[in-house]
């Protein structure tokens, strides 16, 4: 089986009490933003440019890092092994509000963005491993804005 192996970043979108969360449309999964670092880009930059590309949201601000993880499985349409370091980033609008930004179509045709209550999202995201990002999310803003 070939090894698949790559970086990711993404973000956990917190604004007016709600977190940015993703529902996939063409299967039932609820999923944080995120993506592929391409060459050059830090995990920063990664993470506010797919944030921006899939949920549609610009305007934004890294808050705080919420650490890194290693994610590992197997492709469910291609027969190969995927491990993905993953790096999370707390955002925040810049602004009073985040920038609706225009999505590609084939974003569009790929995901919702949905506003959810911390512990709603927490409740609802489809996978463990981002799970564990929201928590320490709201962690970090339990401890920050008490």
């Amino acid at each position: 089986m070939k090894l698949n192996e790559y970086q990711a970043a993404g973000g956990v979108v917190y604004h007016d009490g709600k977190f940015l969360v993703l529902q996939k449309l063409k299967v039932a999964e609820l999923r944080l933003p995120k993506g592929h670092i391409e060459p050059g880009e830090t995990p920063e930059e990664a993470a506010l440019r797919e944030v921006g590309e899939e949920g549609g949201y610009g305007g934004l601000k890294i808050v705080a890092s919420l650490g890194s993880a290693i994610t590992e499985f197997e492709h469910s349409k291609n027969p190969e092994h995927i491990r993905r370091e993953e790096f999370y980033f707390l955002m925040q609008p810049v602004g009073s509000d985040p920038i609706a930004r225009e999505r590609d179509a084939e974003d569009t045709a790929r995901f919702e963005p949905r506003w959810l209550p911390p512990e709603e999202a927490l409740a609802q995201i489809t996978f463990e491993s981002e799970r564990r990002f929201v928590g320490r999310a709201i962690e970090y803003l339990k401890e920050h804005l008490a």
